[in-house]
């Protein structure tokens, strides 16, 4: 059993999995997210500020807390695909996929032939599942793609119904940006609901999991009952300014104390 079949396993007993996005180059930072309840870490190589050297001991630092280690892939390139799976990442989120086209390259990078077109060379991808056989590898890992275009909406059912695909990821800012809107989380303009719901209606209709980026554990719930199943609910940077910026108002006077969470000792 390799540690993304964990997460579909929740999908298939009808579970959400709720997870963190680590857009700092740390090991450390992203062991430290990697706490219980925490179904996965998508280290962002697309938007973050880490590259493939950093994301590899990022990936064996999250695997190591028994937390599946996804990441977004910086383009919907085979090889930027296939170098992240070899390096043991157990799935990826492949962003501005707008056609079936494109979700069935995505997909093809992840799986070996005859299911793809994925080179063989798990160099670590071997170790951490202890399995060499190409089924095993290629079926294995999950592949989301992002529909972040006003073309992507209007391909929907094309794009979710693409053999192999595990689920589609709404990014709510890039969302926001194909739409005309300000980007930003948790949006509440209509035109923007309208289209993660028809996001979220075709992945049912189609079998597949719908994900989500949120800007809180809050919005997180909410989501989930929605019926989302890979559900992002807090990124490193965000959560460290929010942290900072809330103690030091605190400290200063600015807002009236508030429960905080303990910090105790080095954690």
């Amino acid at each position: 059993m390799t540690m993304a079949s964990t997460l579909r396993a929740a999908w298939q007993a009808g579970k959400p999995v709720f997870g963190m996005w680590a857009a700092l180059p740390s090991p450390f930072a992203a062991e430290l997210m990697a706490s219980p309840n925490v179904g996965y870490i998508c280290v962002d190589q697309q938007h973050g500020l880490i590259d493939y050297a950093q994301a590899v001991p990022m990936f064996t630092a999250i695997e190591a807390r028994g937390t599946v280690a996804l990441t977004r892939v910086p383009a919907n390139q085979a090889w930027m695909i296939g170098k992240s799976l070899d390096a043991g990442a157990q799935g990826v989120v492949v962003p501005m996929v707008s056609t079936r086209e494109e979700a069935l390259n995505a997909v093809a990078a992840c799986r070996y032939p005859p299911h793809g077109n994925r080179s063989f060379g798990p160099i670590r991808a071997a170790v951490v599942s202890e399995k060499r056989d190409a089924d095993s590898l290629g079926n294995s890992v999950v592949c989301f793609v992002m529909v972040e275009t006003r073309e992507g909406l209007a391909n929907i059912d094309a794009i979710a119904s693409t053999p192999g695909l595990d689920g589609i990821y709404v990014g709510p800012a890039d969302l926001a940006l194909g739409l005309g809107l300000p980007p930003d989380l948790d949006k509440t303009e209509p035109e923007h609901i309208a289209a993660v719901q028809s996001i979220l209606d075709a992945c049912r209709r189609h079998g597949i999991v719908a994900g989500i980026q949120c800007a809180s554990g809050q919005a997180g719930r909410r989501y989930a009952e929605l019926g989302f199943g890979l559900i992002t609910v807090g990124k490193d940077t965000s959560l460290l300014q929010a942290a900072a910026r809330h103690e030091i108002r605190i400290a200063t006077g600015a807002i009236a104390p508030t429960a905080a969470v303990a910090q105790g000792g080095y954690t």
